[in-house]
């Protein structure tokens, strides 16, 4: 039976791994730790920690979530600039 491997030039893995620099990024800037981030969020902090690193690829709402709890337009940590 084949096993998955990750591929560490998938392209979609770096788009997660640089929206999770955007958001670290932007959570830095304003003083916040993960643990107010994920309060304010409502999610855990070990997923914050996830996004953040790029190990996970959280669903639309929850960038928005993100976006606008960081006080910056989801484009901000989306899209490349």
């Amino acid at each position: 039976m084949p096993t998955k491997t990750k591929n560490p030039r998938d392209p979609r893995r770096e788009e997660l791994r640089r929206l999770g620099e955007r958001v670290r990024e932007q959570r830095r800037s304003r003083g916040l730790t993960q643990e107010a981030l994920a309060e304010s969020l409502e999610l855990s902090v070990a997923y914050v920690s996830l996004i953040e690193r790029g190990g996970r690829n959280p669903p639309y709402t929850t960038v928005v979530a993100i976006a606008r709890a960081l006080g910056v337009p989801a484009s901000q940590i989306v899209a490349d600039e």
